[in-house]
């Protein structure tokens, strides 16, 4: 067995176990079907109680957690929307720990996702010497998923080819998977109680892979949209930036006063309208991947915490992976915008302009 502390990112239901145990182990309220824990209990495990010290994982309206999880428990499929870098995908993640104990029953969509990928796929050798039989069947995990009564998460599902995408019309209408290749029961899964499917998509992929308006119906479409409060956004980019950095091998956790700089910036630019607005995604999970950077590059280059200056180096990259009038506007903003605003950390930040490259 792993050592799971040598995991880079554990899954949400080997991170949170102690927290899914006893959740469950004091859940007695109504359970849907196939549901390892009642709709409550889910919602706790999600939004935190601090009363039973369950953590908030979730940074978001807790109304959407209830609506997500009521969906779950019908008939329909659960389509998360917004811009990137919302969380779409670990409240998914966090959803299906909870409703199913497993949260990788995951299809990750992209232009080369195929239905082997979704539905099932053969050992070949098996195939050639036995024939098609149950043996020689490996399944994907959408058929796990019907088979187990579980939810399966679809990540970026408009990523993917139409054609690719319209073949989950039958499993969700008629809640079963034809196996042509073999015979007997062995060539029809039906779905078991439980079984329901997350999906998620990116508000800046609409009209890549447009859904068709039959696909549509077997959802039900929730919107996650950005963190509106920037006290509360600061305190999760210093919660997971905090994490990542002691994974790292830092010591020493990042600057307050440095996050503010950092968080105020991506908001500025994030909410800038006009004709410098960025184009690339300036979300908090990409705060939190700079915030990370700027932590390592303090730490493994000087031995202390990242200031302003690895600030305004992280950022490049971030600014202009999309864009290279990014890194332009990125500019102006340190040029403009930084120096006026009052703080050592935003002198610095206005300062250390001339590391940008170009």
């Amino acid at each position: 067995m792993s050592d799971n502390n040598s995991l880079q990112r554990p899954p949400a239901e080997i991170r949170f176990a102690d927290e899914l145990a006893r959740l469950r182990a004091a859940d007695d309220g109504p359970r849907p079907p196939g549901w390892a824990m009642s709709l409550q209990a889910a919602r706790r495990f999600i939004v935190g109680d601090p009363a039973a010290d369950v953590t908030r994982k979730f940074v978001g309206d807790p109304s959407l957690v209830d609506r997500a999880l009521v969906t779950l428990a019908t008939s329909r499929g659960l389509m998360l929307v917004g811009e990137p870098g919302t969380a779409k995908s670990l409240l998914s993640e966090l959803i299906a720990a909870a409703v199913s104990g497993e949260s990788t029953l995951t299809i990750q969509g992209g232009a080369a996702t195929t239905e082997d990928q979704i539905k099932y796929s053969w050992n070949y050798a098996l195939l050639v010497s036995e024939g098609p039989s149950t043996r020689s069947l490996v399944p994907a995990p959408m058929l796990r998923g019907m088979a187990e009564g579980k939810l399966v998460r679809f990540e970026e599902i408009t990523r993917c080819p139409l054609e690719v995408q319209d073949s989950l019309l039958s499993l969700l209408s008629e809640r079963v998977l034809a196996i042509p290749e073999l015979t007997g029961p062995d060539s029809m899964v039906f779905a078991k109680a439980g079984f329901n499917v997350i999906a998620t998509a990116n508000t800046r992929d609409r009209g890549v892979n447009e859904m068709s308006a039959a696909l549509k119906r077997r959802f039900n479409f929730e919107t996650v949209f950005p963190i509106p409060d920037f006290q509360t956004e600061l305190s999760l980019v210093e919660q997971e930036a905090s994490k990542l950095l002691a994974q790292s091998g830092v010591e020493l956790p990042p600057r307050r006063d440095v996050l503010e700089v950092l968080v105020r910036t991506f908001r500025d630019l994030r909410d800038n309208n006009g004709s410098d607005h960025m184009s690339t995604v300036m979300s908090t999970a990409e705060a939190v991947s700079v915030a990370h950077a700027v932590g390592l590059r303090g730490w493994f280059l000087r031995g202390e915490e990242g200031n302003p200056a690895d600030v305004v180096e992280c950022l490049a990259g971030t600014a202009a992976k999309d864009n290279a009038d990014d890194l332009a506007r990125l500019r102006r903003y340190l040029e403009q915008q930084a120096v006026r605003r009052n703080g050592e950390q935003w002198q610095a930040l206005h300062q250390a302009r001339h590391l940008l490259p170009g």
